[in-house]
This record gives C-alpha cells, sequence and structure tokens, in this order.
C-alpha cells in the first residue's frame, strides 16, 4: 500500500533540480539581470524619494514575474518530462501514493520562487533603506509573490498532467503567462471600468496592482486588500483540485484512464 509522503518526493526532485544544476543556472541568470537594473537605478543621480520607491517597486515586479516564470516552467516539466524522458513508470512504482507525487512535485516547483525572493532581497536593501522601504517591499515579496506562484506553479503542473509532451506543456505554460503578463504593461487600465474588472481578475495584475498601491501611492495594507482576492483564489481552487484530482491526474498516459 502506498503512503502519501511527499516530503520523500520533494526531496529528489529537489535534488535533481538544485544539485543537477539547472536551478542554479536559472537563479544565476536572474541574479544578473537584477544586478544590471539595481545599478542603473541606485546610479541615476537625479533620482528623488518618489522615484526611489518606484525604483523598489520595479524590483519587486521583476523578482515576482522571474520568480512565477521559473515556478511555471519547472512544474510544466514535472510531470510530461517524466513521460517524455520514460521514468513515470519507475516514479510510480515507488511507495508513494499519487497524490503525495502531486504535492511533492508542486513542493519542489514552488523553491524556484523562493530562491528567487532570497535573491532579490539584497537588492531591495540596497534600493529602500533611504526611504525605510525594504522591510515593507520584503513581506510583500513574500505574502504576495508566494500566493502567485503557488497557484501559477499549480496550473503549470495541471498542464504537465494533460499533456505527453515536454514542449506542449512548456508552450501552453508559457503562453498562459504571457496572457496574464500582457495587460500588467498597460498602466491606465485599472482606472477604467472594464479595465479595473480585467485586473482584479487576473491574479499577476492584480498583485502587482496591490503591491504597487503600498510601495509607491504609500497606502495601507488593509486599503485595496480586495484586489488579493484573485490570487488567493487561484491558489486556494488550483492546490485543492490537485490534492483531490491527484490519483486521476498521474498516470501514464495523458488522456486515458
Amino acid at each position: 500500500m502506498t503512503e502519501s509522503r511527499w516530503e520523500v518526493v520533494a526531496e529528489q526532485e529537489c535534488r535533481d533540480l538544485w544539485i543537477g544544476g539547472r536551478g542554479p543556472t536559472l537563479v544565476f541568470g536572474f541574479s544578473v539581470l537584477l544586478s544590471a537594473m539595481t545599478y542603473l537605478a541606485a546610479t541615476n543621480q537625479a533620482m528623488n524619494f518618489l522615484e526611489q520607491r518606484e525604483a523598489v517597486n520595479l524590483t519587486v515586479q521583476i523578482g515576482l514575474a522571474v520568480g512565477v516564470l521559473l515556478t511555471v516552467v519547472v512544474s510544466a516539466d514535472a510531470i510530461s518530462g517524466e513521460r517524455e524522458r520514460g521514468t513515470f513508470e519507475g516514479l510510480l512504482l515507488t511507495p508513494v501514493s499519487r497524490r503525495g507525487i502531486i504535492v511533492g512535485k508542486l513542493a519542489a516547483a514552488s523553491t524556484m520562487w523562493l530562491a528567487c525572493l532570497v535573491v532579490t532581497l539584497p537588492y531591495l536593501w540596497v534600493l529602500g533603506r533611504g526611504v525605510a522601504g525594504a522591510v515593507p517591499a520584503a513581506l510583500l515579496a513574500l505574502t504576495v509573490g508566494t500566493l502567485v506562484a503557488t497557484g501559477l506553479g499549480g496550473v503549470g503542473l495541471l498542464i504537465s498532467a494533460g499533456t505527453n509532451s515536454n514542449k506542449t506543456s512548456l508552450a501552453c505554460g508559457l503562453l498562459v503567462l504571457l496572457v496574464l503578463f500582457a495587460p500588467t504593461q498597460l498602466p491606465a487600465l485599472p482606472k477604467t471600468g472594464i479595465g479595473e474588472v480585467i485586473t482584479r481578475a487576473n491574479p499577476i495584475g492584480s498583485a502587482l496592482h496591490y503591491i504597487s498601491q503600498i510601495l509607491v501611492s504609500r497606502r495601507g495594507w488593509t486599503h485595496d486588500l480586495s484586489y488579493l482576492a484573485s490570487p488567493v483564489l487561484v491558489a486556494l481552487v488550483v492546490t485543492g483540485v490537485l490534492i483531490v484530482a491527484g490519483p486521476r491526474l498521474v498516470r501514464l498516459t495523458a488522456g486515458l484512464r
């Protein structure tokens, strides 16, 4: 009889991700990007307090965006990649329940977001120490970013469970992110009626708007709390679906019982 030992799966997945070299390489690339952005912001001699808060906000948003992207990439490879490499049958023969496999793989994929968060923290301290923005930015990144990364990481895992091709799974995951990130590039969108509805329904758009209102507009944490409804709902629903439907999702051939 199998046991729901998800931590065993998570440990093995983390070992493959971080000791295997893929995780450190991706995080190193992210750190190079963040270093370049921080250098440009810190060396701007005309920067005033408002611009400094905007730089902190931009750093949080970049950290969240890249962290979520890497989480989705890893989760989209979690099951379809096993099928494609021919290693999934061996995983199913281990004394771990299929629900435990799902939870363990999601937990391992979420470590990509946590790694990006750890890399982001020193940059937030450098940019935000003059306006006392480092601590609020770090707390916002931890709470809001974890919600978004968990929800969308779960979406990537659902996509991976429904496809046999790793390329198809990755393409679908990236397409979902593109659709969600595209509206965030329209700054005036939340100011219109239909735009506000789109922003609130979009877990990424609503999360970034909530963060901006606190870091840039200096509003209280509870002022626009309703914007977190979408990230919370997506995280709860997707996680619930993965746990409840885990035994049906983890199968050798996608689409067949």
